[in-house]
């Protein structure tokens, strides 16, 4: 339940590649607006062409958090995000602006939107879990580590692709530390009132223009250096084993620079990746109790789903 007198919050969130950036830019100069990245690779330097990471031209003056903060080897997870966005929050406040959180990674919305409550857990505790787990994928593969939490945890593990291996490994160090399925303590934590006055807008398009707008994405990518993106990073001493690298994009480009796969493999293996990727955030996002899908069809202009939006956000006080 939402309390009107709560502060506000937008969220502009859906599938990858469906269109969230200039939409979110638009709304931000209508409503004096801030923007909140929940992107898990965006938040790395010198991850721009892999992460699709906005340029300082196309943020049109609108500040954007969470955007190039951290150094690629630093692991950047549920419980940093909502540490660094809930700051990111008061910040714009402070300004008298409203934050606009925008990204695909839903889990990163959730706990801020839901304030969701990790106090069981510490530091020390979680890198010693998680480390064992990564390593098991090393020596085992991530199908092995993904059989694991099938076992103690069905429900998660049936949302979770194999190759999600952080989100595979957060399911699993949650269970070991709080002797509890991770499902469980989401559906909990779901049922929480948001401590914000929100709106939460779901971007969606027909699936074939998605993914063709996915796959169109993918050869841009290619185009503008990828590859040499890549090399770089591992010029620099980063590798497979950074979270950060995991990424989709970074991971099959670099089993292609090792002499693994083709570059036309690595090529199909992006798009695939990626096109699985956005069918499992709108499934992600179908489940959410409060959510207002926006589908590009219904409108014949981006100027209408603008206006569509803020109707919305007067009708619900939020501006």
């Amino acid at each position: 339940m939402m309390n009107k007198n709560n502060k506000p919050l937008v969220i502009i969130t859906g599938p990858t590649a469906v269109g969230k950036t200039d939409l979110s830019i638009a709304l931000a100069k209508k409503i004096g607006g801030e923007i909140i990245s929940a992107d898990s690779i965006q938040i790395y330097k010198y991850m721009d062409i892999g992460s699709a990471k906005i340029k300082k031209n196309e943020m049109q003056g609108i500040t954007h958090y969470l955007v190039d903060e951290l150094d690629p080897k630093e692991d950047f997870n549920v419980f940093k995000f909502k540490e660094m966005s809930k700051r990111a929050i008061e910040n714009i406040y402070e300004k008298g602006k409203i934050p606009i959180i925008v990204g695909g990674t839903g889990f990163y919305i959730q706990s801020v939107l839901y304030d969701i409550n990790f106090e069981n857990e510490n530091d020390s505790q979680r890198d010693e879990i998680r480390d064992k787990y990564y390593k098991l994928a090393n020596e085992k593969g991530n199908e092995y580590v993904h059989s694991l939490l099938k076992e103690v945890d069905k429900e998660s593990a049936d949302a979770i692709h194999f190759n999600n291996l952080k989100r595979v490994v957060r399911a699993l160090e949650y269970y070991e530390i709080n002797h509890e399925k991770f499902s469980e303590h989401n559906k909990r934590e779901r049922k929480n009132d948001s401590p914000y006055n929100f709106s939460y807008y779901v971007l969606n398009r027909q699936r074939d223009t998605l993914y063709e707008r996915i796959n169109k994405r993918v050869d841009i990518m290619i185009s503008e250096g990828l590859e040499d993106e890549v090399k770089r990073l591992l010029d620099m001493g980063y590798n497979e084993k950074n979270v950060s690298m995991q990424g989709i994009g970074y991971k099959e480009m670099v089993s292609y620079i090792r002499g693994d796969i083709s570059l036309e493999e690595a090529i199909e293996l992006i798009k695939k990746n990626t096109r699985n990727f956005a069918k499992r955030q709108l499934t992600w996002f179908r489940r959410e109790k409060i959510t207002t899908f926006i589908n590009y069809e219904n409108y014949s202009s981006k100027e209408d789903m603008l206006d569509y939006m803020l109707n919305d956000l007067k009708n619900k006080n939020i501006i």
